[in-house]
């Protein structure tokens, strides 16, 4: 198995001494200013990372609104501008350079009218797929955590046909275990239901914890470490034949260390 954690768990050179993988977590990177990459900042980053032998995956710009979400890089892939679509093709052209294993897309996000938002972004996906394509990199769509209003993608099934509508061979699925349980209300059956309907999909894993609930902090999206909610983590076990990076999406060393723990066990079931 090939483990990884986001960038913001910690330095590059504490994660590459427990794991074998970095997503490089590019809104939070700071490498953004006004909306433009500051190449000078992105280099040093990558000087440092190529001290070290480890695999990498980016997280591309996406919708937030949270106070703690940089606004000059908001990406809403079913409204794109000239500004957006430039953002993701950052990371896409990063992606190519570093021979990163996936580059993790947020799907849109929707008003009254939700037919009419999907249809805009499976648009804008076929644009930014064709982009994928001719760089040699894979998309993956990740699954967003139903607890919170206005996202498209939350269940599998809309996220498949998104898939599916693009018709891309260089777009598949990020499956986020976090928001699938929260999706599920931390139900086990339905997650491993929800996990299998996605296996022929995925190339790309987050794996976080939460309690399985909607809270008012963050709608529940806790971003806990691996053992440290309700998710029975068995249910990897469902992703038959999966190859890639489980990526940990947490907040420190000490969560990664326990994650790690976790994951090896879980996945030493099967």
């Amino acid at each position: 198995m090939i483990l990884g954690a986001s960038s913001f768990a910690g330095k590059i050179s504490e994660i590459a001494s427990e794991l074998q993988s970095v997503e490089l977590y590019m809104p939070k990177l700071d490498v953004y200013k006004s909306s433009i990459l500051q190449k000078d900042i992105l280099e040093f980053i990558l000087d440092e990372l190529s001290m070290f032998d480890l695999q990498t995956s980016l997280h591309a710009p996406y919708f937030a609104d949270v106070p703690t979400y940089p606004k000059d890089v908001v990406v809403d892939t079913a409204s794109m501008g000239e500004r957006e679509f430039r953002l993701i093709r950052e990371s896409i052209e990063l992606a190519a350079r570093l021979d990163s294993k996936a580059i993790v897309l947020h799907p849109g996000r929707f008003d009254n009218d939700h037919e009419a938002c999907f249809n805009k972004m499976i648009s804008n996906l076929k644009v930014l797929a064709a982009d994928a394509e001719d760089s040699g990199v894979m998309l993956g769509l990740e699954n967003k955590e139903g607890t919170s209003t206005g996202n498209l993608c939350c269940n599998a099934h809309e996220l498949l046909l998104a898939v599916k509508e693009v018709n891309s061979d260089n777009l598949g699925v990020t499956f986020d275990i976090g928001h699938a349980n929260l999706t599920c209300g931390g139900d086990s059956t339905k997650l491993r239901e929800f996990a299998r309907t996605l296996a022929p999909y995925v190339i790309h894993v987050h794996v976080h914890d939460n309690g399985g609930v909607w809270t008012n902090e963050y709608d529940g999206d806790e971003h806990l470490a691996p053992g440290s909610g309700t998710i029975d983590y068995s249910v990897l076990n469902e992703l038959k034949g999966y190859k890639g990076i489980y990526n940990m999406e947490v907040f420190s060393i000490e969560d990664v260390r326990l994650g790690k723990e976790t994951i090896k066990k879980a996945l030493s079931t099967c």
